[in-house]
């Protein structure tokens, strides 16, 4: 090939990638949550005769109403008049919480408008920690006290009440998931790099980590 026809072709290629538009970041879009079903379900001491932890999760998609009644049962709003809500909370603080990994990216739920707020995109669900058996969960919960609604609170104290009512909501989920054959694990983690990678404010801190799915098979751990 000419000297000549080499330039043409190269100057071509630098034109034309020039001018080809550069591929748009993937941006997450809210996620509007159907209204949660309140009725039904096992009742209240099945419930808690079934309650387990399941470390085998199968990583097959929640649907959406499966997931907009497992965010209520957590700690959505049963009382609309106050916003009281599912889980207590000290002096009412609701300061926890709940971060939903998915697999394309993390959210906030937001219990007032039921639906999850787009925060990061990008899978966190490896990073939370925990089992290999349990890391493909479809949904992850991060619950991340922000530790200065705690105000009526002595500052040394509020780490203790924000993690009791961590574990509130956690319980709730286990109910939930023993109400509807779903399988859920709360596990440990390495909180700094998480919260590094959720962006956290250094009063928000991460409590625990709990992953829901379907089972792959039932095995009562504790």
């Amino acid at each position: 090939m000419k000297p000549i026809y080499r330039v043409l072709l190269v100057g071509a290629a630098i034109l034309s990638a020039l001018l080809t538009p550069a591929a748009e970041p993937e941006v997450l879009k809210t996620i509007v949550l159907p209204p949660a079903f309140t009725q039904g379900g096992k009742p209240l001491m099945q419930s808690l005769r079934e309650r387990q932890t399941v470390r085998e999760l199968k990583p097959d998609k929640l649907p959406a109403q499966t997931l907009a009644n497992l965010l209520w049962a957590a700690f959505g709003i049963n009382r609309p008049g106050t916003g009281h809500r599912t889980a207590p909370s000290a002096m009412n603080s609701q300061e926890v919480d709940i971060y939903v990994a998915l697999p394309e990216g993390l959210f906030l739920y937001d219990a007032k408008l039921q639906q999850l707020t787009p925060i990061l995109t990008g899978d966190l669900r490896p990073r939370a920690g925990g089992s290999d058996s349990f890391k493909d969960a479809p949904v992850t919960l991060i619950l991340v006290a922000d530790l200065p609604r705690l105000a009526k609170a002595n500052p040394e104290t509020r780490p203790f009440y924000a993690a009791f009512d961590a574990g509130c909501i956690s319980q709730n989920v286990y109910l939930y998931c023993a109400s509807e054959g779903l399988a859920t694990v709360v596990h440990d983690l390495d909180r700094s790099p998480l919260a590094a990678a959720m962006r956290l404010k250094p009063d928000q801190q991460i409590i625990i980590a709990q992953a829901v799915g379907y089972p792959k098979e039932t095995k009562l751990n504790r």
